[in-house]
């Protein structure tokens, strides 16, 4: 089964679906997840800060959506996020398909692994990369501009950045700024399911170009005017997703 995790005004993705609760012993997630077939394909999915985007970015319960879509058979979560922008040729309005990440959060549960047995993820390439050939073929077979890989740094939130904070997040050479990858990346590695990003790039961080204080306002509307090609981007990418054949 394939997983998608939905951001920011991402918020369902089939008409016809039926919501299946799980036990979790993570709490409930952000939404029961709702599975539906897609393209002939099963699809679970759910939207990370819930229906009515109830869950800011630090306190979205990630554990408990990685779980749920586990215990539904999911091996392969496709992650939808609203980022910015670091550099001026990933512009507004674009996609990029990232292939590494940065971890500048704190604080929250980011682990299923709290003890006694102690576990250490292998996580060099948080993204699979046949996942992302094919979610890189399927979201530019929409005719979208989207960029083949790049560094997403990811925050706390739910502020944006200082002035200095993205200077030094371009100086560092990192290309795209989100709020939400992780720690959901490393707990798909950690539950054994393959994991693909797909990012939707809704703003240039302060200063980049000139760019203005970032809103959410902002994000919300270039992400509503996106949602449409995203969609037809995962609707596209499902079939390859669902044949691909996982090693191990």
């Amino acid at each position: 089964m394939i997983g998608i995790l939905g951001g920011s005004g991402f918020y369902e993705f089939f008409d016809d679906a039926r919501p299946t609760p799980v036990a979790n012993p993570y709490g409930p997630p952000a939404e029961t997840a709702v599975v539906g077939e897609v393209e002939g394909v099963e699809v679970a999915f759910i939207p990370r800060h819930g229906a009515d985007h109830q869950y800011p970015p630090h306190l979205v319960p990630y554990r408990a959506n990685v779980w749920a879509l586990r215990e539904l058979g999911v091996d392969r979560i496709v992650s939808a996020t609203a980022v910015g922008s670091l550099r001026l040729d990933f512009a507004p309005g674009e996609f990029a398909v990232p292939d590494q990440i940065v971890d500048r959060t704190w604080g929250r549960p980011s682990t299923f692994h709290d003890g006694p047995e102690v576990v250490h993820l292998s996580f060099a390439d948080p993204y699979h990369p046949d996942l992302r050939k094919i979610a890189l073929e399927g979201m530019r077979s929409t005719g979208a501009t989207t960029h083949d890989g790049g560094t997403v740094v990811v925050i706390p939130g739910p502020r944006f950045s200082t002035r200095a904070e993205s200077a030094s997040f371009v100086a560092s050479g990192w290309e795209l700024i989100n709020m939400t990858q992780m720690p959901e990346a490393a707990l798909a590695g950690e539950a054994g399911i393959a994991f693909v990003n797909i990012s939707v790039i809704t703003d240039y961080d302060v200063g980049i170009g000139g760019a203005p204080p970032v809103t959410h306002e902002e994000v919300l509307r270039r992400f509503a005017e996106s949602v449409g090609t995203l969609k037809s981007g995962l609707r596209a990418m499902l079939p390859g997703l669902h044949s691909l054949a996982l090693a191990g």
